[in-house]
């Protein structure tokens, strides 16, 4: 995995991953599988919590972002959501709502890169 800083590395078919760096964003590549990351995330054993709840369920959407929180895959999951294009749910702590600005910039980078 690069670090923040490091140079552009982009490539169609992987997964990306956001990091928020004093304030900026910035996506970087993982070489991972997904089944890998989703067996170490926090939602994965929390079945009382629903990540698929109406954009409009505030405690419901408050309550899954907590777990997004405290999870060790955070950005694996994001970089999951951005790249498939994910419509529904909460992934890597957004909501989809949120997630289309996101996936925005993420495209405007893959495009320069290309």
């Amino acid at each position: 995995m690069t670090g923040p800083g490091a140079g552009n590395t982009t490539r169609l078919g992987s997964v990306y991953a956001l990091h928020s760096t004093m304030g900026s964003d910035m996506i970087e590549l993982l070489d991972i599988e997904p089944e890998f990351w989703r067996e170490a995330a926090a939602c994965a054993d929390r079945p009382d919590v629903d990540f698929f709840t109406p954009p409009d369920a505030a405690v419901e959407v408050a309550r899954a972002k907590a777990i997004c929180a405290v999870c060790p895959v955070l950005d694996d999951c994001l970089g999951f959501a951005i790249e498939t294009n994910q419509p529904d749910g909460i992934w890597g702590g957004y909501t989809a709502k949120e997630r289309v600005k996101i996936r925005r910039r993420w495209l405007d980078q893959v495009r320069k890169a290309s």
